[in-house]
């Protein structure tokens, strides 16, 4: 199974009210080529979601490769009228199966009852699981499955996924560092002074 994220970044409520729409246009694409898809986490907003985690099998990546990346909608903001931006940019990432997951002696579990719809089922059994990584200190709520041990699977590879998101975050800001220190040269107090006779 591979994860997909649709997400707003940090862009504002039309970027979030993209995300709606892109996940309405992605499912009917979906179930025009017969692909199932999972939803895993949202992130409601007022006006839609900041972003949605999706699970898709592998034998469905092929399709996916089309909707990832950079997706633009443009329309007039229905939140702020007299806005002149028309242009509202959101992103897909795929992020396939991580099997490097974390040992279950460095996650606190916590069995707990599904909420929401999904018949008699959600309510009849703790199969639901909450997820704390003890040393990031990352939680995560898993319901999507029927059965505890598969919702205890899939816990853990969000945890490894939010792990590696933290990982390429910090390694990103690090190059800024970088580029930034490269760019900030401070001119005067030299430590050490060089002439070159030419």
């Amino acid at each position: 199974m591979s994860i997909v994220q649709i997400s707003a970044a940090l862009g504002p409520a039309e970027c979030e009210l993209a995300v709606k729409h892109t996940f309405e246009a992605l499912l009917k694409d979906a179930k025009k080529h017969q692909i199932n898809i999972q939803i895993i986490e949202e992130n409601k907003t007022q006006y839609g979601f900041s972003s949605i985690l999706l699970r898709i099998a592998d034998d469905a990546n092929r399709w996916i490769r089309s909707w990832l990346g950079t997706i633009q909608w443009v329309f007039k903001s229905p939140f702020r009228p007299n806005h002149k931006r028309k242009n509202w940019f959101i992103g897909i990432q795929l992020f396939p199966s991580n099997t490097n997951l974390p040992n279950d002696d460095t996650i606190i579990f916590k069995a707990c009852r599904a909420s929401g719809s999904g018949g008699q089922h959600i309510n009849t059994t703790d199969s639901a699981v909450h997820a704390t990584h003890i040393a990031s200190g990352i939680s995560v709520k898993v319901m999507s499955e029927r059965s505890q041990h598969a919702n205890k699977r899939l816990a853990k590879e969000l945890i490894a996924l939010k792990l590696q998101q933290i990982v390429e975050k910090n390694s990103v800001h690090q190059k800024q560092k970088q580029h930034e220190q490269h760019a900030l040269i401070t001119r005067g107090n030299a430590i050490k002074v060089f002439q070159l006779s030419i």
